[in-house]
């Protein structure tokens, strides 16, 4: 199981996350495209990085809104893999 980061750790990396935010133990970000059709486009650009770090986000599609969550469930709370997708999912567009 990969082990929980400490607050000031997870206050340390998010600093380097642009556009994503700490809310309880989950790092969160949003995007907005032009429509349905690009939102759903992007989410399936998630599937390769999130299958390979096996570390899969939690996605919720409203129209051409995409809210994406990342926790390490089994851990409880916020781990390094975490921070490490968020980055991967942060480069693409």
């Amino acid at each position: 199981m990969a082990q929980l980061l400490t607050e000031a750790e997870i206050q340390e990396q998010a600093g380097g996350l642009s556009g994503w935010t700490v809310e309880q133990s989950k790092l969160k970000t949003s995007r907005t495209f032009k429509d349905f059709i690009q939102a759903v486009e992007f989410v399936n650009k998630l599937v390769e990085p999130s299958e390979s770090a096996g570390h899969h986000p939690d996605i919720e599609i409203s129209y051409n809104k995409v809210k994406i969550t990342l926790t390490t469930h089994d851990a409880g709370g916020l781990t390094q893999k975490d921070f490490d997708v968020a980055r991967e999912i942060s480069q693409i567009n």
